[in-house]
């Protein structure tokens, strides 16, 4: 962490201690967003190791079984501390956010309630991070305003993903319109 990031985060964290009040109210939501959450300064993008803990959760995405009743995937979708309370102000994700997909497949079976499917084992993620700026032009993981990369589970820190347009993109497409999010998914940005 540096020296910048360890003072913003003391600060912050004083300013609740002292006011009693949340982040959010301490410091303006795009200020509140970790600017580096899922990349590093050089735009080597990773999956951010406190998200669980310190990131917002937006929603969770059921991919249907083609053969068989219930999910085959479960998609639980996270955003960094702020984004979604500036989405819920702007209409957009501001530079710095970073969103982190973990991908599970799920296992479906008989319970009291019925049938349900649950997460079952970890695939990996895919993380993006909002960069209107352009800030890697030579960085084919960045474009669109987003850093875009997938990692397995077993890899948090190295991307199998090469060239954003052919392994994120295409995905996406149906997103550009709300810059290339399904943000329809998530009613944490409902105002």
């Amino acid at each position: 962490m540096t020296g910048v990031r360890q003072l913003r985060w003391a600060m912050i964290g004083l300013c609740g201690l002292i006011l009693g009040l949340s982040v959010a109210a301490c410091v303006p939501a795009s200020k509140a967003i970790v600017a580096d959450g899922g990349a590093n300064a050089k735009g080597n993008l990773h999956v951010p190791g406190n998200y669980r803990d310190s990131y917002q959760y937006l929603g969770t995405w059921a991919v249907a079984a083609e053969a068989t009743a219930g999910s085959q995937q479960l998609h639980i979708v996270y955003a960094s501390p702020g984004a979604a309370t500036a989405h819920r102000a702007t209409g957009h994700f501001p530079d710095g956010t970073t969103l982190v997909k973990e991908v599970f497949t799920a296992k479906t079976g008989p319970m009291t309630t019925g049938v349900v499917s649950r997460a079952d084992t970890l695939m990996g993620w895919f993380v993006m991070v909002k960069d209107s700026k352009n800030s890697h032009p030579g960085n084919k993981l960045w474009g669109d305003g987003w850093g875009w990369a997938w990692f397995d589970a077993d890899k948090p820190t190295k991307t199998t993903s090469t060239d954003y347009k052919t392994d994120c993109l295409t995905c996406h497409l149906p997103a550009k319109a709300t810059d290339w999010t399904y943000v329809e998914g998530y009613p944490v940005l409902k105002k």
